[in-house]
C-alpha cells in the first residue's frame, strides 16, 4: 500500500504589537513633566544662570569673539585715518561751472570714471613750448580752482603728459621730465590757492587719450599735451 508524505505547512509569522510605543511615549512625557516641575520649583540664581550662558557660548562659538576683536579696531582705525570724501557726480556739477565754462580754461574737459574723476587741463592754455613755467593768464583759474579742491577731502593726484617734438636748447630735455614739472607746477598753484592735503605727482610723458574716448579730434589733439589732476572716490589721508 502506496504512503503519501504529507508537505509541511509554512509556519506563520508572527505580528509584532507597536503597543510598546505607545508606554514608552508616555514615560518620555512623564519624566519631562517631571524635570520642568523640578525646574519651575527650584531657585536659579540670576548670575549663576548668566555664567553658565556664557560658558556655553564660548564652548559652542569660541572664535566668535577673537574675531570681532581682531575686525573692529581696524575699521576704526581706516575710517579715522580717511577724511569723507565728497561724491563725484556732485563735484562733477560743480567742477563744469567752474572749469568748463570758464573762459579762461576753455577746452578743459571733465571724465567721470567708476572710481574717479578727471579734470583734463590742456597743456597750451597753462604753458609755453617747452616750458614749466605757467602763463600769467593761466593763474588765476589755477587759484580758483585750488580755492574749490581745498573744501575737496577726497584723494588727488596730478598727472602731466606732453608730445613736445623739439628739445634743442630747452631746459628739459624729455617729454618725462616736462610732463613731470608740469605737473608739480600745477599742484604748487593749488597748495598756494590753500589746498592742503598730499598731492600725488606724476610725469607720463607722451600723452595718450584713455580719457578722451568721447571727445572729438579738436579737443583730442589740444588735450594731446594737458594736466590732468585726478579726484579719487575715496578720501584723503588726516
Amino acid at each position: 500500500m502506496t504512503k503519501f508524505v504529507n508537505a509541511p505547512q509554512p509556519k506563520k509569522r508572527k505580528v509584532l504589537s507597536t503597543n510598546w510605543l505607545v508606554i514608552f511615549a508616555d514615560l518620555v512625557a512623564l519624566m519631562l513633566t517631571f524635570f520642568v516641575m523640578l525646574f519651575s520649583i527650584s531657585n536659579v540664581t540670576a548670575e549663576r544662570w548668566k555664567e553658565m550662558v556664557d560658558a556655553l557660548t564660548e564652548a559652542l562659538n569660541p572664535s566668535d569673539e577673537t574675531i570681532k576683536e581682531a575686525v573692529e579696531p581696524e575699521k576704526k582705525i581706516a575710517f579715522k585715518m580717511q577724511s569723507q570724501a565728497i561724491n563725484l557726480d556732485y563735484l562733477q556739477a560743480v567742477l563744469e561751472q567752474k572749469v568748463v565754462r570758464s573762459q579762461s580754461l576753455k577746452g578743459s574737459k571733465l571724465t567721470l570714471l567708476e572710481d574717479r574723476l578727471v579734470v583734463s587741463l590742456p597743456g597750451s592754455l597753462l604753458f609755453n613750448s617747452n616750458s614749466a613755467a605757467l602763463k600769467l593768464a593761466a593763474q588765476e583759474p589755477l587759484f580758483t580752482l585750488g580755492g574749490l579742491l581745498g573744501n575737496v577731502k577726497n584723494r588727488i593726484g596730478i598727472n602731466g603728459y606732453s608730445d613736445e617734438k623739439n628739445f634743442k636748447d630747452a631746459k628739459y630735455e624729455s617729454n618725462w621730465e616736462l610732463s613731470l614739472a608740469r605737473s608739480i607746477t600745477v599742484g604748487n598753484s593749488l597748495r598756494k590757492a590753500g589746498y592742503k592735503g598730499d598731492l600725488m605727482n606724476y610725469g607720463f610723458g607722451n600723452a595718450h587719450n584713455s580719457y578722451l574716448k568721447k571727445a572729438d579730434s579738436i579737443q583730442r589733439q589740444i588735450l594731446s599735451r594737458r594736466v590732468d589732476i585726478i579726484i579719487s572716490a575715496s578720501g584723503r589721508k588726516k
